[in-house]
């Protein structure tokens, strides 16, 4: 009974984890399937970029302090509801790519 607890309380804290690989879906028509795409033929290719740099910039990008490449208005758009795990999460998924 104990570990039949222990693992449903592992499978809900699983469930509440961002999925980077999901909230990437929404970036795909800019940056590409695997990130290899320039979005808007403006922007550096993000395929495998390390997840450091990343969270940095869709951090900026969320406070409006970032405008790289002239996307920073189209970027706060897109990462505005994003929460600190989701950018982890999407920033891990990025790396992997």
């Amino acid at each position: 009974m104990k570990k039949l607890a222990i693992a449903m309380i592992f499978a809900g804290a699983t469930s509440l984890m961002a999925d980077g690989a999901a909230i990437y879906a929404k970036c795909v028509a800019c940056h590409g399937a695997n990130g290899e795409k320039s979005a808007l033929n403006k922007s550096g290719i993000i395929q495998g970029q390390d997840a450091a740099t990343t969270v940095e910039q869709l951090n900026g990008y969320k406070a409006g302090t970032l405008n790289k490449y002239g996307m920073g208005g189209l970027m706060k758009g897109q990462v505005a509801a994003l929460s600190d795990e989701d950018i982890q999460a999407v920033a891990e998924h990025i790396a992997g790519l």
